[in-house]
């Protein structure tokens, strides 16, 4: 005879918040809470559920208040992500409207492969009326609702329609999220009426559950093969990825670099995986690499991919890696990722994999030739050099360019501050030029590159790492997509910094716009011409004046000298603060070293202006020298 299992009654909405704050996650011996808090805003499809029991369990469970529901998930990414993904937050929404809202964070978490719970409330369960207020009807089924455009952004999706489904469905999602290869957005749809009835729920479901994250070592005939195929080249380069950071694998970076004088360059998620002063280290690689990198992939014979997806931009549309017998081999806890490129597999965790191989290397006492380090150690003693002049300004009461405004930063950060960055004109030039100092300094979310990721995502990392200056670099166009979580930071006391460039549009795809033959049509912020582009003059936007209205403090820096005085001061508060400052190049892109790398915008097959024409002759010169690695 067995004995009774005792049972606790609560809705199953209490029932949830009760689980998650029971939840840990563990890695190398350290133990910390998976679900740090839960992020919301409330309507009628979770006020009376995942509401009432955040209050219920307010001791347990910390909530934050957000303002939107994108920038919600966004704050919770960039918690995750500071967090070495063994951290992450619930974003809990009402149906509708604050459903959909989180399709976009849901993607950039996936694409990102960073942790992070969704909790959108969904239509009634037990269907009293119908349609409900907000829902969709699907005349060919019953079942549907707009939380399925959730399912192709998450890497797990259920609908809990019965109170007794929440057991298997809470812990399928807390497998996912603590899977190194699978983590991304999850996704548990919760029917309103569900959410507030009572059931009788085990005891042991509320028992504190620790979900060890898991460090794959490399299988020992890959691992074979591996050696083999790096003792076997002459100019090997690794690229390192985003991999490397969430696995904390940057030590086992560095030894290896060191031990066998293989240089490294970054993609932007990898960036920092060495410092900028390590004698391997030769900067960004890609479309908005660095010439040393990109000039060493050209003639790379064994790339060596560490945690890397090999993006578009990495790759340069496939036109970078040219050499004629060029090899890869690729080292990443995702066999999808390993078998890239035709590359050979060494399929472990990043520090693992790197571990073992440096220890395979120093058996052979293997490094690569002195001349091949000399080589780019020369180069890249000469791209310092341009990044020196992209930096310098010869006179402080100029108006700064925007390589001078990251040089002014560049200036006043220590090994302590974050900066991040998402999209527009700022990555090209963060990633060819910023030294990243520390293993997390450099905050880039180029998977997605989502403009309106940059404040909600400081948020996030301030919460993670509190006693850190933690900086937003947005442009105005950026900006304009989602500032609304400024009043967040404010409400919360969160003393994030934000540096807003003004450069009056889309610098980035103005610049696009221009090569690819579209003339800039469209992308500066500027009253529209009586020819129907918008040339006109430029729009009376005071954006220092909206941060301000939201209760920033806002330093507005008009030159070289008052950027260096106010980048300081924002430094030094402990208050919410914005730098603003105007740019000199307004209706360009930024002015550093141009792409080093190609990267592919079909441009139109046929056109009768010349711009385009033209366009179409460079791009196809380009598309003749793609290559498919086999």
């Amino acid at each position: 005879m067995t004995e009774r299992t005792s049972t606790t009654r609560l809705t199953v909405a209490q029932a949830l918040v009760r689980f998650l704050a029971a939840q840990y996650t563990e890695r190398d011996g350290a133990r910390q809470r998976l679900i740090g808090a839960t992020w919301g805003i409330f309507g009628h499809g979770n006020v009376a559920g995942i509401g009432q029991a955040l209050v219920e369990y307010a001791d347990v469970m910390p909530y934050h208040q957000g303002r939107n529901e994108q920038a919600m998930v966004h704050a919770a990414v960039g918690y995750a992500r500071q967090s070495n993904r063994l951290s992450t937050h619930a974003v809990t929404t009402s149906i509708g409207p604050g459903a959909t809202n989180l399709v976009t964070g849901a993607a950039l978490a996936t694409i990102n492969h960073l942790p992070v719970l969704l909790l959108p409330g969904d239509v009634f369960a037990t269907r009293p009326a119908d349609p409900v207020l907000q829902q969709l009807e699907v005349p060919y089924a019953g079942d549907v609702s707009v939380n399925d455009s959730l399912r192709p952004v998450s890497r797990y999706f259920d609908r809990v329609t019965r109170p007794e489904q929440l057991i298997p469905a809470a812990l399928a999602a807390m497998r996912v999220l603590t899977d190194p290869v699978e983590t991304g957005a999850v996704t548990l749809a919760l029917p309103q009426d569900v959410q507030a009835e009572a059931y009788d729920w085990p005891e042991e479901f509320f028992a504190e559950r620790t979900w060890v994250v898991r460090r794959p070592g490399a299988d020992p005939t890959e691992l074979a093969e591996a050696v083999r195929a790096i003792r076997a080249a002459r100019r090997p380069l690794v690229v390192a990825g985003g991999g490397v950071h969430h696995s904390r694998a940057e030590e086992a970076l560095a030894e290896f670099a060191a031990s066998t004088g293989i240089p490294v360059a970054s993609t932007q998620a990898g960036k920092g995986s060495l410092r900028w002063d390590h004698p391997q280290d030769v900067g960004g690689i890609g479309h908005t690499g660095t010439a040393t990198a990109d000039e060493l992939a050209r003639t790379a014979d064994l790339v060596i991919g560490v945690g890397t997806r090999y993006t578009d931009f990495t790759t340069a549309s496939g036109t970078l890696f040219t050499g004629e017998n060029v090899r890869f081999l690729n080292l990443n806890i995702a066999p999808h990722d390993g078998h890239k490129l035709a590359g050979l597999p060494l399929i472990a965790d990043a520090r693992s994999g790197l571990q073992e191989l440096t220890a395979a290397l120093d058996m052979h006492a293997h490094r690569v030739t002195g001349s091949y380090v000399t080589e780019y150690t020369e180069d890249k003693e000469r791209w310092e050099q341009r990044v020196d002049a992209c930096y310098e300004a010869d006179e402080p009461d100029m108006r700064p360019t925007q390589p001078q405004v990251l040089g002014a930063l560049d200036a006043i950060v220590d090994d302590t501050d974050v900066i991040i960055n998402a999209a527009g004109s700022l990555p090209g030039d963060l990633h060819k030029l910023w030294r990243a100092r520390s293993r997390d300094q450099y905050h880039l979310e180029y998977g997605y590159s989502c403009m309106g990721y940059e404040i909600p995502a400081s948020i996030g990392v301030k919460m993670a790492a509190p006693d850190r200056p933690v900086w937003a670099l947005v442009g105005d166009g950026t900006y304009l997509m989602m500032p609304t979580e400024i009043v967040t930071a404010v409400q919360e006391g969160v003393a994030i910094k934000v540096l807003l460039v003004q450069n009056h549009g889309y610098a980035s795809i103005g610049g696009l716009s221009e090569s690819v033959g579209g003339e800039r049509f469209g992308t500066a912020y500027r009253y529209p011409a009586d020819d129907g582009t918008f040339t006109g003059a430029r729009l009376p936007v005071d954006l220092a004046a909206n941060a301000a209205s939201l209760g920033m403090r806002v330093l507005r820096a008009k030159t070289v000298g008052d950027l260096h005085e106010a980048l300081a001061e924002a430094r030094a508060a402990d208050t919410p603060t914005c730098v603003y400052v105007e740019t000199e190049t307004a209706d360009t892109v930024s002015g550093p070293p141009p792409a080093q790398a190609w990267w592919d915008v079909p441009v139109a097959e046929t056109a009768t202006r010349p711009s385009a024409v033209k366009a179409r002759e460079l791009y196809e010169r380009h598309v003749s020298t793609r290559r498919r690695h086999l």
